[in-house]
């Protein structure tokens, strides 16, 4: 039972990333059916020439709500497809290309039921096999399951001190022996916070309680204690010093001990609660999954449509940015192809200059890749965006420094007002045409993280940063009109800090900064501004992103922003600040927090998966009663605003929170998967899932991808390939970005893969 406002009041509800030519690689086609008449039909279930039906039994008969698996090496790229058998069993493959494939059945309380190949037009009968103990139906179960037999400190130990065992070596700012805090008289002042670093600083590369996370590796050696094996597992790899970071956070003893304490109980045989098996509409899911990538790709983010405009690329390439590998990866669904177009330099002499993003050194040797240097990453590519004219914008490394118009001294107005950092080094902004093969390169001032277009005169691409500047936050856009009119970037672009109109007066004026105190005569610069999640209201064209992200002290609880940029900016630049509902008096027991992604509805509702408390929350500004501006609006002046919806899941040991991780959410505005308009959808990063919430009827629908294990998503978007074409013609698209995909079921050598998530009427509709 959850504490939430709605309409003003309290109440409660129980939720059940110069011209360069590159040859284009595809030219749109709309996929052809198979149209054949039904060639067989059992138990209810009919195929065409291009389905696989049949039944699942086992011991105890038919057995509803598991998987049905079909995969196959014969086409271009590793294709598999994946369905959800009915309440009698039944279930139906749809749409397969002509291969031999494997199919199998995967469920909770089953192990998997050996492979059967089949080709499609048949009916398959299949074999579930039941679980010969819980510890073996445990190991299908999704990692935030297992993450949740982590012991959390009781609320009564915080506020906790995080202190060093060699003050000597702190007091020199020396870390290099891993045995405290990186800052001297750390302090988690709260159960949450703790929560935070568990959740966000733990599973920002990757999942936790996936089985590549919660047992030790053999190939790590043997230690005199499990507590000794976590930390030599931790050094491991060209990231080993951010692991140990992290788990410095905790104090380095007490990290090992609960990270030891929790493996060493695993290994001892216990298991998490199981999970429920799809229920409703959750059976009538479709997933298609593609391998693309390489065995080292980082994919930051897909790219299907113009999210503007869904209808846009329909039936062409999905793409994303693979910042390991400095290049696109391509999917073409219709042809099942991948491959990849390397992300150029302006000047490849840059590329030797250019700061790589991960160590080039070894901390100690992976038990994955040994000493081998698995990622050299200066370009960096993430974060895509396409737009009308169906180019893919994103972030990358354009040059290894900072051009002289972002610079104190220039007579850029934006560099005037706020002037980035001499030593900084910005990403800058491409955009690779497909029709011409074309890529061209905007140096901008600002580092960044996601990207959104507007839908105004201008088509400006805004993005977030995440990294801030002077311990500020801003945001940034660049003009797509202006460019292409001009190709000038420092005319494209401009940039706005996050300040806070504190005293009142309707404008932006003299302000003071986060690390001084507020003066109610002058305007604030807002603290823990870093952006990450970004979106346009359709409504009235402003701005908002999720804030925090970058700073432990400002995530609990976080903040969502919004920004106006105004008719010239930066003067006429204006924010606001809303934090979710934490600690307030008036609120008792209400702790949201945690903002990471946002979108927002076509109504101007603003949805933010807090990542850390794991509610799914709306913000309808439209509510708040008390001034927006002024020194009373710094953040929790508008609980009225908020609507928080808890999200199903398993909660860790002995508390109330609960164990996923989600690392985004998006909002389906047009119904491009099938559950209705202004549908928002979570990214379940911790359970290999996507989460949906229709406001209608105020539920959640969980549509998990059961194989390969770790479905670890950072985004999704939906297309519409044809209207008239009912389900097959629409669906969302999300893709596994873990950057470490060795840890993806299957081990080193796998890749990532592009999913394809569609919702049919019933289970056997084809």
């Amino acid at each position: 039972m959850r504490a939430i406002w709605v309409r003003g009041s309290l109440i409660r509800i129980l939720l059940p990333c110069s011209f360069l030519v590159i040859s284009p690689l595809f030219h749109t086609a709309r996929p052809q059916g198979n149209s054949v008449n039904p060639l067989a039909a059992t138990d209810g279930v009919s195929v065409n020439g291009d389905d696989i039906g049949g039944v699942v039994t086992s011991s105890k008969g038919p057995e509803a709500g598991v998987w049905v698996i079909a995969e196959t090496t014969d086409l271009p790229t590793k294709f598999r497809k994946i369905v959800v058998t009915d309440d009698a069993g039944r279930y139906l493959l749809p749409e397969l290309p002509q291969a031999n494939y494997k199919v199998w059945v995967r469920g909770y309380g089953l192990v998997d039921s050996k492979p059967v190949v089949a080709t499609p037009g048949k009916i398959l009968a299949l074999t579930a096999v039941i679980a010969p103990s819980a510890q073996a139906a445990a190991q299908y179960y999704p990692g935030d399951y297992w993450y949740s037999l982590v012991n959390l400190p009781p609320k009564s130990a915080f506020p906790m001190k995080i202190r060093t065992s060699d003050e000597a070596a702190a007091q020199a700012n020396d870390n290099s022996s891993g045995n405290f805090a990186a800052i001297k008289g750390t302090e988690v002042e709260s159960q949450a916070q703790w929560v935070f670093l568990l959740k966000r600083a733990c599973e920002v590369c990757h999942q936790m309680g996936n089985k590549a996370t919660r047992e030790i590796e053999t190939g790590l050696g043997t230690f005199d204690s499990p507590a000794l094996a976590w930390e030599r597992r931790l050094m491991s790899g060209q990231v080993g010093p951010q692991m140990t970071g992290a788990l410095n956070n905790f104090g380095h003893d007490r990290g090992l001990a609960m990270f030891a304490d929790w493996s060493n109980r695993i290994a001892g045989g216990e298991i998490p609660p199981a999970p429920p098996r799809p229920q409703g509409i959750e059976r009538n899911v479709v997933i298609t999954l593609w391998d693309f990538g390489t065995d080292k790709s980082f994919v930051h983010d897909v790219m299907s449509t113009d999210e503007r405009n869904p209808t846009a690329n329909a039936y062409g390439p999905i793409y994303g940015p693979d910042r390991a590998i400095g290049a696109i990866d391509v999917l073409d669904p219709v042809k099942n192809t991948n491959s990849m177009i390397d992300v150029p330099l302006r000047n490849e002499n840059d590329r030797k200059l250019m700061r790589r993003v991960s160590p080039q050194t070894v901390a100690a040797p992976s038990p994955y890749w040994g000493n081998e240097i698995v990622w050299n990453d200066p370009i960096t590519p993430s974060s895509p965006q396409m737009d009308s004219r169906g180019r893919l914008w994103f972030h990358a490394q354009t040059r290894p420094d900072l051009p002289d118009y972002c610079k104190e001294g220039s007579d850029n107005p934006f560099a005037k007002n706020f002037p980035m950092p001499p030593k900084s080094v910005a990403q800058g902004a491409l955009n690779y045409d497909p029709s011409t093969g074309k890529f061209e390169m905007i140096d901008t001032c600002l580092s960044a993280a996601h990207m959104i277009f507007a839908n105004d005169q201008d088509q400006t691409l805004y993005y977030g940063n995440t990294s801030g500047a002077r311990g500020m936050g801003i945001i940034a856009w660049i003009k797509t009109r202006v460019w292409d009119q001009t190709h000038d970037a420092e005319k494209s672009q401009g940039w706005c800090p996050a300040i806070v109109d504190y005293n009142g007066d309707g404008k932006i004026g003299a302000y003071t900064k986060p690390d001084e105190p507020p003066d109610p005569k002058l305007d604030r610069a807002v603290i823990g501004a870093s952006s990450y999640g970004i979106a346009v209201s359709p409504v009235d064209g402003s701005l908002w992103f999720a804030a925090g992200v970058a700073s432990t002290s400002t995530e609990v609880p976080g903040k969502i922003i919004r920004m106006v940029a105004g008719a010239n900016p930066p003067a006429t630049c204006l924010t606001e600040i809303y934090e979710p509902p934490f600690d307030d008096p008036k609120l008792p027991g209400v702790e949201a927090y945690s903002t990471l992604g946002i979108g927002i509805d076509t109504n101007g509702v603003v949805w933010t998966a807090l990542a850390g408390s794991n509610d799914l929350a709306s913000f309808d500004r439209r509510k708040c009663k008390g001034p927006l501006n002024g020194p009373t609006a710094m953040g929790q002046h508008c609980p009225e605003g908020w609507a928080l919806y808890p999200v199903p899941g398993p909660k860790f040991k002995g508390t109330d929170v609960l164990s996923d991780s989600f690392y985004h959410n998006w909002v389906d505005r047009y119904d491009t998967l099938g559950l209705g308009k202004n549908v928002p959808i979570v990214n379940g990063t911790g359970s290999d899932s996507l989460i949906a919430f229709v406001p209608d009827t105020k539920k959640f629908v969980t549509l998990r991808v059961p194989y390969p294990l770790d479905f670890y998503t950072r985004s999704m978007n939906g297309r519409i390939d044809d209207a008239k074409a009912g389900w097959k013609g629409r669906g969302l698209w999300a893709a596994d970005e873990e950057r470490v995909v060795w840890h993806v079921e299957g081990g080193k050598g796998t890749t990532t893969f592009v999913a394809h998530f569609q919702i049919r009427p019933d289970p056997l509709a084809k």
